[in-house]
């Protein structure tokens, strides 16, 4: 199998991994509550849980990124898939920030998640640009 070097959209793709497992465990280190509240995990195994979730999330993206080296097409549309999703974090944090849904999250969690869910979806449309210019992982 021919090994192409890596081109602008899958390291547009695995840059987004790396931001978002760092954003993990960075929010697991910094406020554990936040986890704690969105999973709602049993206070006696938290630790155990959030390890746990931690290591599957990582085993996922590590998956998602072999995906993402070697080309493989359903990874591609599962990515654009879910990042275009992403489209719906932004209005619900809107909502959510100004009060009109409840949430159970500090307001920066909240923003995070819009600021993620908003570069899912500039990540999103560059991938179908470079899959109508090129095809599947084709440069955008």
């Amino acid at each position: 199998m021919e090994h192409l070097p890596l081109n602008r959209t899958q390291g547009l793709v695995l840059g987004f991994f790396v931001l978002a497992w760092t954003s993990l465990v960075t929010v697991l280190l910094a406020a554990p509550e936040v986890y704690d509240q969105a999973l709602q995990l049993p206070a006696s195994d938290q630790r155990l849980f959030e390890l746990a979730f931690l290591a599957a999330l990582s085993i996922f993206l590590m998956l998602l990124g072999i995906g993402v080296v070697r080309r493989w097409r359903w990874t591609f549309w599962l990515i654009v898939v879910a990042f275009i999703a992403g489209v719906l974090r932004v209005p619900a944090s809107i909502l959510q920030l100004s009060g009109v849904l409840p949430s159970e999250s500090p307001s920066w969690y909240v923003l995070l998640q819009a600021i993620m869910g908003f570069m899912q979806v500039g990540i999103g449309l560059a991938m179908l640009a470079g899959y109508r210019r090129s095809g599947v992982w084709g440069s955008f």
